[in-house]
């Protein structure tokens, strides 16, 4: 490792009384992958939001190559060779992927488009990117964009990189893409901070951590002197058992059912292939897969929100299928569905907590007159519950951290009155003493006799988690196995294609 990349000395950030970092250090160095590690709201986000120029530091220095900087916009930090990659892409999805990293740039692309792709070229190659330039960003998979925002900083010339969250939104085989890529810019002298929840991933691809909590750094340790209980304990500030309880139930047989499912998209494009399971009452059934296998569709499918071709979805004993999601809570199914867009589908970014929990049941309610006291108390609650950082329960949504928005999403689907409950990754984004709670939260709805579908990416968590796990691979059902009955390797071969699986229905 070589020279200090970056410097900060007792920064300090304030929202009204909010205190969001309270005199933090913290130094880079090049050559360097340093993890950012804490709860959410711990002000990760918002220490590296000011070393990238979006927030202006209430006190302290910031130093970028031994050069006292102060950032107002992020075009300064980008002068001084910063980038940073946020969880929420900034993209034009109809414009391809070489029009949106010269975007914002000072370069015409017209002008200059030999001498743009011979550039755009030569940092795909020295990187080992995967990329067309040609594609428009509709077209790409989250893994992909994420590419191409990462391209994007780096051909403004950053040396100095910060991901934030960055394999949230990947599958584990994308993740591991992206590290042979940091590596490999880490290899070139780059100074690369990573700020994440994912233990195993610090400690696989970090040279050092750094772990804040309460807006405050607590210590930077190297990763070969330190443990995943030591860090967690760092983050939370008392030791947390790292296990998941998986309680035996009564089960009730097949409550649920999906008997020969066919989908196809827009594209007409068969994205699930005449797929059949069930789930009891009582039990979690996980789903597994890489990315694009019809996670997403089968959520969305059983949610009444996307169409199929054929097949049946019964529901102690009726069929339910092509029902919006309205008819279904009519017939007296309380289904629940956390998706992967937390703000694009799951809430109101403009609403605060009270309203967004109102949203679930409001048609419900006689009269013109919403009754607030209700929703509020069980804001409080989950607030208390699932420590969310919020000034109050009305701010809007919108102006959280991610991983309190999603906090507020996954508090509401789960304090509901349930029958069926699906949900995809709801634990995507939140600290290690979170996600243990919501487990908790999963199990507490289990042992109320709730059948509960939960996709995940964390097989170690689903093998932990889920009393049977499903495997889908390209739409179809590539097996289903009972959790203590297989391993992480078998489930694998099964994502990749590689394995025919037993069938425990």
């Amino acid at each position: 490792m070589g020279n200090t990349a970056i410097k900060m000395e007792n920064i300090s950030k304030y929202f009204g009384p909010v205190v969001a970092n309270e005199n933090v250090s913290f130094e880079v160095l090049e050559g360097e992958i340093h993890a950012l590690l804490g709860e959410n709201g711990a002000g990760k986000s918002t220490l590296m939001n000011m070393l990238s120029g979006i927030y202006t530091p209430d006190t302290g220095e910031i130093y970028v190559r031994g050069q006292k900087v102060r950032f107002s916009s992020p075009k300064d930090a980008i002068k001084m060779g910063i980038g940073m990659v946020s969880q929420h892409f900034k993209l034009v999805e109809v414009h391809t992927a070489a029009e949106n990293i010269i975007a914002g740039g000072d370069e015409k692309f017209f002008l200059n488009k030999k001498k743009i792709y011979e550039k755009l070229k030569k940092i795909t190659q020295d990187y080992g990117f995967e990329v067309n330039l040609e594609k428009p960003v509709y077209e790409m998979s989250v893994s992909e964009k994420q590419t191409i925002e990462i391209i994007k900083v780096l051909y403004r010339g950053a040396r100095i990189l910060i991901l934030d969250e960055p394999t949230a939104v990947l599958t584990p085989q994308e993740g591991q893409k992206l590290f042979s890529i940091l590596r490999k810019m880490k290899a070139q002298g780059c100074a690369i901070v990573i700020i994440t929840h994912k233990m195993a991933e610090v400690m696989e691809i970090a040279d050092r951590i750094t772990v804040l909590r309460k807006g405050q750094a607590v210590k930077t340790l190297d990763k070969d002197k330190t443990n995943p209980n030591e860090l967690t304990e760092l983050m939370v500030g008392r030791s947390v058992n790292l296990s998941i309880e998986r309680p035996e139930t009564e089960k009730v047989k097949n409550v649920f059912k999906v008997k020969n499912l066919t989908v196809r998209d827009q594209e007409k494009v068969k994205v699930l292939d005449d797929v059949s399971f069930s789930v009891s009452g009582g039990e979690i059934l996980g789903i597994a897969g890489v990315a694009g296998s019809g996670q997403k569709e089968l959520c969305e499918t059983i949610a009444g929100l996307m169409r199929a071709e054929s097949g049946e979805i019964i529901y102690n004993g009726e069929n339910i299928l092509g029902l919006d999601p309205r008819k279904i809570i009519d017939k007296g199914i309380s289904m629940s569905f956390i998706p992967e867009d937390r703000l694009g589908m799951g809430l109101v970014a403009s609403m605060g907590m009270v309203d967004n929990l109102i949203l679930k049941e409001y048609y419900k309610t006689p009269g013109i007159f919403v009754k607030r006291q209700g929703a509020a108390e069980k804001a409080k609650e989950l607030v208390k519950l699932l420590d969310i950082k919020t000034p109050d329960i009305n701010t809007p949504v919108k102006l959280l951290s991610g991983g309190n928005i999603q906090k507020v999403l996954v508090g509401r689907e789960l304090s509901a009155d349930l029958h069926v409950l699906v949900t995809a990754y709801p634990v995507r984004g939140l600290d290690v003493n979170t996600s243990y709670a919501i487990y908790e939260m999963l199990n507490e709805q289990k042992k109320k006799g709730v059948a509960i579908i939960y996709v995940g990416e964390d097989l170690d968590v689903l093998l932990e988690l889920c009393d049977r796990i499903l495997v889908l691979y390209e739409g179809k059902v590539a097996g289903i196995k009972y959790s203590n009955e297989t391993t992480k390797e078998e489930l694998g071969l099964l994502m990749a294609g590689m394995k025919e699986g037993g069938i425990s229905a």
